[in-house]
């Protein structure tokens, strides 16, 4: 089979069967977006196969690649297989963390039992919140049981990639109290483990104080995010961590919390992809301006918002239903 003029069905199964290269292609399919990513979307979408899933996410210099390139050493010490998936949702152009990424984990380059993949939204309908979840489930379909998930920051679009996971891991770095208290909210919200990265610095001991007093103030949902201190260049700390990844994991399904986070994914997913659906009909249908020039009538009170979505809903009604 030649792989650059394959069928999405053709590469599916071949990934499927473990063909590494085809599984770079389907992923590269999910990128670009459009009919044959739908085709893949729905192939894997049909696939028994689960994978355990954790996002990383923190600020830029945190240490994150360095982290997951010591946690995925740590899984292929046990004998397992694992998987990462690098998001960057800047551009699909820039270099950043991406080449930094595969810079950290040459030593996986030729492990068999390690993919890496850098990813960013391209052509994507719904961007990155859309496609990071249909390419974790061509990562399970084709047949890794854990998907390490980095972002590049935490920023909305780095958290809700993060949250896309069955466990996110929030890295700080020591003396990180201005930048906590300005995103605890949205941290304590995704957080399941907190990761003082760097800890052989000053004020780790401080950072861990003030994040276990933030856990204190929080709602008790069942899950106490445990705060591990990690110094990832030496190895310091990973063990534990990669231990309370696999004990919160334990815990989710344990108490159906799994099977509950991934039913409420595909219903957020599936709003997201009807949203994006809508909105690109919207422009279809009203033609170039036409959605501008009702935002327009919004804004000038000449139009009311409910009345300028009858009339989106009316041209998307009235299009003919010629396009994909």
């Amino acid at each position: 089979m030649t792989l650059r003029h394959s069928s999405p069905t053709e590469l599916y199964a071949a990934a499927s069967d473990g063909d590494r290269r085809a599984l770079a292609r389907l992923l590269s399919l999910v990128e670009r977006g459009g009919a044959p990513s739908r085709q893949v979307a729905a192939l894997a979408y049909r696939s028994a196969r689960e994978a355990a899933t954790v996002g990383i996410t923190g600020a830029p210099g945190s240490g994150k690649s360095t982290l997951v390139d010591r946690l995925v050493a740590a899984v292929r010490a046990e004998g397992g297989d694992v998987g990462v998936l690098a998001v960057d949702p800047s551009s699909p152009f820039s270099g950043g963390a991406i080449l930094g990424d595969r810079v950290r984990m040459q030593e996986h380059a030729l492990d068999e039992g390690v993919f890496i993949r850098s990813m960013a939204s391209r052509g994507h309908l719904g961007g990155l919140a859309l496609a990071v979840p249909e390419a974790l489930r061509v990562l399970a379909a084709a047949g890794l049981p854990l998907v390490l998930v980095e972002t590049v920051g935490v920023g909305q679009v780095e958290v809700e990639v993060a949250s896309a996971t069955d466990t996110t891991v929030v890295v700080v770095n020591p003396r990180w109290g201005d930048a906590i208290q300005a995103n605890k909210a949205g941290l304590l919200e995704v957080a399941d483990v907190f990761v003082v990265n760097k800890a052989d610095n000053p004020g780790a001991a401080e950072t861990r104080r003030d994040l276990e007093q933030m856990l204190d103030l929080s709602v008790d949902a069942g899950w106490r995010p445990p705060v591990v201190q990690t110094v990832a260049t030496s190895d310091d700390g990973i063990d534990v961590l990669w231990g309370e990844i696999r004990r919160h994991q334990a815990h989710l399904a344990a108490d159906g919390t799994l099977e509950r986070r991934r039913r409420d994914r595909l219903a957020r997913e599936f709003r997201a992809v009807l949203s994006a659906r809508l909105a690109r009909d919207a422009e279809h249908a009203l033609g170039e301006g036409g959605l501008g020039a009702l935002v327009d009538d919004v804004v000038e009170h000449r139009l009311d918002p409910y009345a300028a979505a009858d009339e989106v809903i009316s041209a998307i009604t009235r299009r003919s239903p010629d396009h994909a």
